[in-house]
C-alpha cells in the first residue's frame, strides 16, 4: 500500500538519525509559523522565527519543530543562529521531512509540491509569500567541506536557491528528487565513498533515479512572510508523485 506522510524534525535534534514526529494532517495538524515564540505574530514583509506543529487554525501548540528562516536567495538561518548558505544545510535542519512508503520496492518520479491555499492546488496561498528549499546534505555536520566528506555533499544538485510562491502569482511546481531513498540516501553513479569518516555515511546507494525502495524521503526548509496583518489560515502544501 502506498502512502504519503508528514514528519516534523524536533527543535535542536541532536543528530542527523533522530526520528521525526509524525504529523497527523488527516486530522487537521500541520506546521504554524510564527515570530519569536508559540501565537506571537510575524511583522508583514518579515519572515518566521520559529516553528511548531499546530491545528489547522494555528491556535494549539505542539511539538517545536527546527526553524529555518529565509535570509537571502541562497541563504538561511537555523533555529536563529548567523546565516549561512543553503549548501551547507545539513537534512535534519530542515524542519519537515517527506515520507513515501509502500509494500514493494518502488521506483519514484515526476515529484511535485506546491503551496497552495487549502482549497485550489493551482491557487496561491492567501496572504504570504512562501520560500521553499529541498535539502540534499546527508552529512550531519554544517557546511561543504569536500576534501573531508568527499565531493557528494549534496548529492549532485547544483541550483542552492528557493522556489518562492506568491500570493497573486500563476502556480508553478516545485520539482524534487527522484527516487531520493531511504534518508534520502540514493545518489547518483560517480560519487565515491568518503575516506577517514567511518561515523557517517552520504549515501547507501548510487542508482539514481532508477532506484527503487520501500521508502523514499525528502527534506524541507520552508519560510514563510505575511503580505498583510491578521492570520493566514487559507495554507496547504501539496505533493504528488508516480510510483512505477
Amino acid at each position: 500500500m502506498a502512502a504519503i506522510t508528514f514528519h516534523i524534525n524536533n527543535f535542536n535534534a541532536a543528530s542527523a538519525f533522530d526520528d521525526p514526529t509524525l504529523i497527523s494532517h488527516g486530522d487537521g495538524s500541520g506546521l504554524g509559523f510564527y515570530g519569536g515564540g508559540f501565537g506571537i505574530s510575524v511583522p508583514v514583509a518579515q519572515y518566521q522565527d520559529t516553528t511548531f506543529v499546530t491545528n489547522s487554525n494555528g491556535t494549539a501548540s505542539g511539538i517545536r519543530g527546527n526553524n529555518t528562516k529565509y535570509t537571502s536567495a541562497s541563504g538561511l538561518s537555523y533555529n536563529s543562529a548567523t546565516s549561512i548558505g543553503n549548501s551547507g544545510v545539513p537534512n535534519y535542519y530542515a524542519p519537515l521531512r517527506v515520507s513515501f512508503t509502500h509494500d514493494e520496492e518502488v521506483a519514484v518520479q515526476n515529484c511535485k509540491l506546491r503551496i497552495f491555499d487549502r482549497n485550489d492546488i493551482s491557487k496561491q496561498a492567501s496572504g504570504v509569500t512562501t520560500q521553499v528549499y529541498e535539502v540534499r546534505h546527508p552529512h550531519p555536520t554544517e557546511g561543504e567541506v569536500p576534501g573531508s566528506y568527499g565531493a557528494l555533499d549534496h548529492r549532485g544538485v547544483a541550483n542552492h536557491g528557493w522556489h518562492q510562491y506568491v500570493f497573486g502569482q500563476a502556480m508553478a511546481d516545485m520539482t524534487l528528487t527522484p527516487s531520493p531513498g531511504l534518508s534520502g540516501l540514493n545518489t547518483v553513479t560517480g560519487e565515491t565513498q568518503p575516506s577517514g569518516d567511518g561515523a557517517y555515511y552520504n549515501w547507501l546507494t548510487d542508482d539514481g533515479p532508477s532506484h527503487s525502495g520501500l521508502q523514499h524521503d525528502w527534506y524541507l526548509a520552508l519560510s514563510a512572510s505575511p503580505d498583510s496583518i491578521g492570520s493566514k489560515t487559507d495554507y496547504g502544501l501539496y505533493m504528488t508523485l508516480e510510483y512505477l
